[in-house]
């Protein structure tokens, strides 16, 4: 079957990470993109021509309702994407909505109960749990290979855009940017959190976006504190921030060992790891080197055309919201604030994981082989 597409915000399929996943889907037969809009008319003409779309739909429900979309792309800016995701779910069409799933809880709440009633998917980035990489960490984790997990540090941070005002303005910012990749991770990794504390805030009052100087109104710098009970802790630390590093992104520290993974979390580069029965480091080099964060593209596709569940859950997304939201209130206030969510651990069934070592074992360049 070919997928039929719908993109709301187009700059992630002109030139943006998008762009190239849509492209070898297509190539392969799998989808075909049917609508797209963009508040920008250059941005909307501009995809339009490319996938040879009408460039006149009026509005993004005219792209939702449009009878050749199975699946809809939430791509814009991040205060729209509960609202536009939702109208998307409430039409009978499966959703990839780019992070954070809604910059609300009332918002997210009402996602995640739209894809638990109805037979949509909804696929909710970041979609690192789906790399070789962090299957096989989660893996060791689970398997007890360090012994109980007891603390963690993860990072993930850069320079910040030159683009995109709203990343800037009230609902964007880099936590929900950037910590979300961290705070991912590390739940999947270590249960849901139980309560929080950070400092975040706005080291860089101004920025120059798109040839204009703005202000600052969202917070460009964060360090949160996560507690998952029992006295087990981890640390994100992350903004618009950073120039360069040269360090792991996940510190995994458990009662017999240690893990590392190197690279970003979004970008993994191979993995390390000490157990002290051993007492030497192994290092296990990255297995797929061409794996690409826009990968729940494809990981949606694949769900809809087997009809099975996908391995990233919203309400894991859900939980991240809840945990940053809640960040951003114990750095205004001081006060360490509980975490009430839950969600299932990550799936990643024999059919599944048999099928991806497949995929590797053929084609060395991993991603030519959609």
């Amino acid at each position: 079957m070919t997928v039929g597409l719908g993109v709301l915000g187009c700059g992630s399929v002109l030139a943006g990470p998008y762009r190239g996943m849509i492209e070898r889907l297509r190539a392969a037969g799998r989808v075909e993109v049917c609508a797209v809009y963009d508040p920008d008319g250059s941005k909307r003409a501009g995809a339009a021509a490319h996938f040879g779309v009408d460039a006149e739909l009026p509005d993004p429900a005219a792209v939702i309702e449009h009878d050749d979309v199975d699946a809809v792309l939430v791509l814009t800016s991040m205060n729209e994407h509960g609202p536009l995701a939702a109208l998307a779910l409430e039409a009978g069409k499966h959703v990839l909505v780019e992070k954070p799933m809604a910059t609300s809880l009332e918002e997210a709440a009402r996602l995640v109960e739209l894809a638990a009633e109805g037979s949509s998917l909804l696929v909710c980035a970041p979609h690192i749990l789906l790399s070789p990489t962090f299957r096989a960490i989660h893996g060791a984790v689970r398997a007890g290979t360090v012994g109980r997990l007891l603390t963690a540090r993860a990072r993930y941070g850069w320079a910040g855009p030159w683009w995109g005002e709203w990343f800037y303005e009230p609902g964007g910012g880099s936590l929900f940017d950037l910590g979300i990749y961290n705070v991912t991770s590390l739940c999947a990794l270590f249960g849901p959190a139980r309560r929080v504390t950070a400092l975040v805030g706005v080291a860089v009052p101004e920025r120059e976006v798109n040839g204009r100087t703005i202000p600052v109104r969202a917070d460009d710098n964060a360090h949160v504190l996560l507690d998952f009970g029992d006295a087990r802790f981890a640390a994100v630390t992350t903004g618009f921030t950073m120039q360069k590093y040269r360090s792991p992104a996940i510190e995994l520290y458990g009662s017999e060992g240690t893990i590392q993974l190197l690279g970003d979390d979004w970008a993994p580069e191979g993995w390390e790891l000490w157990r002290n029965d051993e007492g030497s480091w192994r290092l296990y080099p990255e297995t797929d080197p061409h794996w690409q964060w826009t990968d729940g593209l494809r990981h949606l596709v694949d769900c809809v055309e087997q009809g099975r569940p996908t391995v990233t859950r919203p309400e894991q997304a859900y939980h991240a919201l809840e945990i940053m939201l809640a960040a951003q209130a114990a750095a205004r206030d001081g006060v360490t604030k509980e975490i009430e969510s839950d969600f299932p651990d990550p799936v990643y069934d024999r059919a599944w994981v048999e099928a991806e070592d497949d995929r590797h074992a053929h084609d060395r360049r991993s991603h030519d082989g959609l």
